[in-house]
């Protein structure tokens, strides 16, 4: 046929050899480990703290509006390393120090914490026996994870 186009095909065949499957798997004893315990207390008092604070009149003093900000930030970051330990994500992102990371993150919400409670406590803020006892609790629970993520730290630099 003159003046007709030929067209090359290509074509190709895969194989399901060359593709490799990746699934996250999931620790079930995670939540009977004082680890697990305390992360899941760290997501139950986190929300009745924030959720306290984001029921006051906190826009009325500009700092109530960073204590919201932090205490949801805390709350959303320690619900993501959650679902990081109980998928064992940990294990597929080797390059990351998770212990030195665990560390920081546990030790700078109990600092936070710490601040907050004593800030609240001075001027009397949001409903103060409630607030504060919450507070209390989420503060002891990331002190107990910073001990505990201390503890692993210290064990991993030793090996």
């Amino acid at each position: 046929m003159e003046g007709a186009a030929t067209r090359t095909v290509i074509t190709t065949s895969s194989s399901t050899e060359n593709f490799s499957t990746s699934t996250l798997d999931y620790d079930r004893n995670f939540f009977r480990t004082a680890s697990g315990l305390l992360v899941f207390a760290e997501i139950v008092f986190g929300l009745l703290v924030w959720t306290l604070i984001a029921g006051t009149e906190y826009f009325r003093v500009s700092a109530f509006g960073w204590v919201l900000f932090m205490a949801i930030l805390y709350w959303v970051l320690t619900v993501i390393f959650l679902i990081i330990y109980l998928t064992m994500a940990y294990n597929k992102i080797p390059q990351v120090p998770w212990t030195t990371v665990g560390l920081f993150f546990s030790g700078s919400a109990t600092v936070m914490y710490v601040v907050f409670y004593r800030y609240c406590t001075e001027f009397e803020c949001f409903h103060p026996s409630v607030f504060q006892f919450f507070a209390f609790l989420v503060t002891l629970c990331y002190a107990g994870s910073t001990y505990l993520s201390f503890k692993f730290w210290r064990l991993r630099d030793e090996e």
